[in-house]
């Protein structure tokens, strides 16, 4: 079984997580910047990010599944979201994640 993955990141994009639908991280990017705010702080953002770019994989291997021929119940048993259902999840975050120290990139 081929796995799907996808990024998920910050409204800065300053980090950015990979992530297989089982949840696996593939890659991780941590621009210098967010090192200010602390391990713990940095540490929630990771996780946060990391969960968000899980779920957009899971549902691109609905997605796929579907395409395949899998009957939406079952999909809906396994608990794959909805990619409408994950892109109103990103949208409601945006509303509600922070918004940036700066909008400008310090040198």
């Amino acid at each position: 079984m081929i796995e799907s993955t996808a990024w998920a990141a910050t409204r800065t994009d300053s980090v950015r997580v990979q992530a297989t639908s089982g949840g696996v991280p593939t890659a991780v990017h941590i621009d210098s910047r967010e090192l200010r705010f602390g391990g713990t702080e940095l540490a929630r953002t990771i996780l946060e990010v990391h969960a968000r770019a899980t779920q957009s994989a899971m549902a691109r291997h609905r997605t796929r599944l579907e395409r395949d021929g899998m009957p939406a119940d079952v999909l809906d048993r396994l608990g794959l979201p909805r990619e409408s259902t994950v892109a109103d999840t990103e949208n409601e975050l945006l509303g509600t994640e922070a918004a940036p120290v700066s909008w400008m990139k310090s040198l």
